[in-house]
């Protein structure tokens, strides 16, 4: 089958199509004919060499596709079924991926919005269980406009929570339009949504990081206690302040989410939107786009059938 390979680190240029054996299923597996592939930063992390491992690697985290081979000890699902999920082992830009967990395609879905949705809908739901959002309280998203972030703000305020989102001020109505309070990143944070919650203490009850850049100390100051943040791009800072962090590979994964959030976008309660779509061999371009970090969606390659 073809599938997008490398055989060294570097830059996108290191990505190519090659020919490789197709995978088949083990116990408890489900293999599908990919329609169509997410890019995450994950995967130009892991193709930079940021990551380490063996070569050669493929690329590709979450698929949509029609499932073509069953598993032994599968039987909620049948061949021909359309679904999404997490690539096993990762490499889903190819023709078949393995899946051990997934979510039925729904009616208001296609293979390239449903391909988008996985690692997003699984972070920000693990992020909220961890910190524990609940009806009435108020969250505060670092980096909200991102495909985690707005996954976050949407499924908390399903929870009931008020959030508050730090973003660019290009990206505030675009929170606004999804049920969160913006403001900027960046100095001054702390001020700034102590302006909005006006006397309240704490000024956030629980926050969630999924941007990084120096955020922590603030989100923490906010709670007034660093066990209700939680952060999924700043571990040495998470280290020293003691805020969690999820995400490593012994990280608990929130998988049951992904038929949650079906019943969530059948009800017009939730969307993340795709960014941009790219042919196969124009897998380069999808990692470069990635790596500006200022994409507002996801990036979805199209395998042809």
């Amino acid at each position: 089958m073809k599938a997008i390979q490398y055989t060294e680190f570097g830059g996108p240029e290191v990505l190519h199509v090659a020919d490789v054996p197709e995978p088949h299923t083990g116990a408890g597996q489900i293999r599908v004919r990919v329609h169509a592939a997410a890019i995450n930063p994950i995967d130009w992390k892991i193709r930079s060499g940021m990551m380490g491992g063996e070569l050669p690697k493929r690329t590709g985290q979450e698929v949509a596709g029609v499932v073509d081979e069953l598993g032994e000890g599968v039987d909620e699902v049948a061949v021909g079924d359309e679904v999404f999920g997490p690539a096993a082992g990762g490499g889903g830009v190819a023709e078949y991926a393995l899946l051990e967990h997934w979510a039925p395609i729904t009616p208001s879905l296609d293979f390239a919005t449903a391909a988008g949705l996985p690692v997003a809908v699984e972070t920000a739901t693990r992020t909220l269980d961890l910190v524990g959002v609940a009806d009435g309280q108020t969250l505060l998203v670092n980096g909200a406009a991102g495909a985690v972030g707005i996954s976050v703000v949407q499924l908390a305020r399903e929870r009931g929570a008020r959030v508050i989102g730090t973003a660019s001020t290009d990206n505030h109505d675009y929170l606004r339009a999804n049920g969160a309070e913006p403001t900027t990143y960046g100095d001054g944070l702390v001020q700034r949504v102590q302006s909005l919650v006006g006397d309240a203490e704490p000024a956030a009850d629980r926050a969630i990081d999924a941007a990084g850049h120096g955020a922590l100390p603030a989100l923490a100051q906010l709670t007034g206690d660093p066990k209700q943040v939680v952060t999924i791009a700043d571990q040495q800072a998470a280290q020293a302040l003691g805020v969690r962090v999820t995400g490593g590979s012994d990280s608990p994964r929130a998988w049951y989410a992904l038929s949650q959030v079906t019943e969530l976008i059948e009800a017009g309660k939730f969307l993340l939107p795709v960014a941009r779509t790219f042919a196969l061999d124009e897998i380069a371009d999808a990692h470069r786009l990635s790596e500006t970090g200022h994409v507002r969606g996801k990036l979805i390659v199209l395998i042809d059938g």
